[in-house]
């Protein structure tokens, strides 16, 4: 017998392609942590305290290094510039635990040593490109900042795949399901020998037609977007947006690592920033990175940005709230934000809310949006576990 294989270069075309753009995003993240291996490995521990630095700054919402002005309000009153700075960042423009600089700023030779200390991390960072004739933070600056983000992945959890959202569509890429016998235009390396075999040897016969050959199904794995939105209101800044950032991170690491479309809104009173859901980690990354803490909260322009930003196609769209506060703009605030849920929905988006530290009232609407949106509501109580409970909803609906 002889078995003639045609093969159709428009699909092989299509398949390369596929896998030209998967390996694409499979190369663009393991660029960037390949990126921040060279970084930690080839720099040392000053650099690195530096790039925390920046970091804890965007936290905190400070602009600019400005050595005088820092020392200053550390001198004529500690409490506020501890409110204003965070400990995290004194103890790292300073070299030293904010309870010390407390207790021994009456002592000359240290607000001597404290100035001193401030103005050296200053000038080594603008010496090293990081910030800029005024103290403002560089590309090279934000850029080392963004690659510290990464550093802490591996402290979330790794789940194993399962509860995984299939599409009941027929797949090249997906995973083997079950055979089928061979039927014209099937591809050639979609035939199940082991099957085709042994459906010839219960026949009783010694040769294989094209009559005996099986193929396998495969059953695709339903796309998702997601899109994490970050409220950068004023009472997230300091550890609770380091922590939102972290968690964003690592869900971007993980859906885009399976071939899913991550994507981000940033909001307060107005939207800070917004991207579609891309399979760019880099991009995701940078803008992590650049999030800075703002002053009110609106949840229905921020629902409304999602909206549009999803694609339009048919697919799993889901969006991720990271809260801890009501919403605090528009004339009935609450009652907009309800309504916006709805139309969410009614656009095939689902909505989970993931709330830190909600009050009963915030508690009570983050409970009716995740009704509305057909999500989960996760009430977090320590920032400790923001992560794993960002990556659980995800495992919840991909």
């Amino acid at each position: 017998m002889t078995v003639v294989v045609v093969f159709s270069l428009e699909q092989e075309t299509k398949d390369v392609g596929k896998s030209v753009e998967q390996l694409s995003g499979k190369l663009q993240m393991q660029l960037v942590e390949d990126k921040l291996m060279h970084s930690v490995l080839n720099s040392d521990k000053k650099t690195i305290d530096h790039a925390e630095l920046l970091e804890e700054a965007a936290n905190q919402n400070v602009g600019a290094f400005t050595p005088d002005m820092m020392y200053s309000q550390m001198v004529k009153n500690f409490s506020i510039a501890e409110k204003l700075m965070g400990k995290k960042l004194l103890r790292l423009i300073t070299g030293y635990d904010p309870n010390y600089i407390k207790k021994n700023l009456h002592i000359p030779e240290f607000k001597k040593e404290l100035r001193e200390q401030i103005n050296k991390n200053i000038r080594e960072m603008k010496d090293e490109g990081l910030l800029d004739y005024e103290g403002g933070v560089t590309e090279k600056g934000r850029e080392l900042a963004s690659l510290m983000l990464i550093q802490h992945l591996d402290k979330f959890v790794q789940k194993e795949s399962t509860g995984e959202r299939r599409s009941k569509r027929v797949s090249h890429y997906g995973d083997i399901a079950d055979a089928r016998p061979y039927k014209k235009g099937d591809r050639y390396k979609d035939v199940n020998v082991r099957k085709t075999v042994s459906k010839v040897i219960k026949r009783g016969r010694d040769e294989i037609t094209t009559a005996d050959l099986m193929t396998n199904i495969r059953e695709g794995k339903a796309a998702i977007s997601i899109i994490y939105a970050i409220d950068a209101s004023s009472s997230m800044k300091g550890e609770k947006l380091e922590s939102s950032k972290k968690a964003g991170i690592s869900l971007a690491h993980k859906a885009i690592d399976e071939k899913n479309k991550v994507g981000l809104i940033v909001f307060g009173s107005e939207i800070v920033q917004s991207i579609p859901p891309t399979q760019d980690f880099g991009q995701i990354l940078t803008a992590m990175s650049k999030i800075k803490a703002t002053r009110q909260t609106d949840f229905k322009k921020m629902i409304q940005k999602a909206i549009e930003i999803f694609p339009a196609r048919s697919q799993t769209k889901h969006l991720v709230v990271l809260t801890d506060a009501l919403p605090t703009v528009g004339d009935k605030p609450e009652k907009e934000t309800l309504e916006s849920a709805s139309m969410a929905k009614a656009a095939g988006i689902t909505v989970s809310i993931v709330g830190i530290n909600l009050d009963k009232k915030g508690e009570k609407l983050a409970r009716e949006m995740s009704v509305i949106g057909e999500g989960k509501l996760s009430l977090v109580k320590k920032l400790d576990n923001l992560g794993n409970i960002v990556l659980e909803d995800y495992y919840a609906f991909r």
